[in-house]
């Protein structure tokens, strides 16, 4: 509900900004426009990408090599657990003074922001689906069951880290929602994310 009311404020200021500068023709509006970083940093921050899925995990102690010991202990001593959780998990931009900047020369705005990253990831454990499979010898085991969700997390929280793909379209969304607010103005509009080379937006 927070995160809505930020993003009406933002709208309704974008679109104020925009109705004055229409009917006043007015420089002053489009250079406050141009100069807001303010507005900008806040459209950066609301700007997160959410990403749902499911995490999945198995643990054996069966290797499947076909060796009679190995079929011995599927049979008396197995221990396999499945267990798949839904996730989901938000990329953004951590922003400060430091690490943000929007700067103008000429007809050339530049939006300096950080690399984004993922903010936060959650295992929803309330729709967690588990199964195993256990020789005759061996009994149930929570413990065990909590040592593969805490492995599952911290694979699964590694491997959405360090995902290009998803850190693209983290950025792709942020360049689209900068472009949107500087589009009716002539200027010419670059971001760039962390030590990256700059990329010039296609303003519509």
């Amino acid at each position: 509900m927070k995160k809505i009311i930020q993003w009406a404020v933002v709208v309704l200021f974008i679109i104020g900004i925009f109705m004055l500068g229409r009917c006043s023709g007015s420089k002053n509006v489009n250079q406050q426009v141009l100069s807001n970083s303010l507005i900008v940093k806040e459209i950066a921050e609301l700007a997160s990408l959410e990403v749902q899925g499911n995490a999945s995990i198995k643990r054996s102690n069966v290797e499947n090599s076909g060796e009679w010991t190995d079929n011995l202990k599927r049979v008396f001593a197995e221990n396999t657990i499945w267990v798949t959780v839904p996730y989901t998990a938000k990329y953004g931009v951590d922003v400060n003074d430091q690490n943000f900047s929007v700067s103008q020369k000429d007809k050339l705005i530049t939006v300096n922001l950080p690399a984004p990253s993922l903010l936060s990831y959650e295992l929803q454990l309330n729709k967690m689906e588990t199964a195993n499979k256990k020789g005759w010898l061996m009994f149930s085991d929570d413990e065990t069951y909590t040592d593969v969700q805490k492995k599952l997390y911290e694979t699964s929280r590694e491997q959405l880290t360090n995902n290009p793909q998803y850190l693209e379209q983290c950025k792709e969304k942020i360049r689209n929602i900068i472009a949107t607010y500087y589009a009716p103005l002539k200027y010419d509009v670059e971001v760039k994310f962390g030590n990256e080379s700059p990329k010039r937006l296609k303003l519509n």
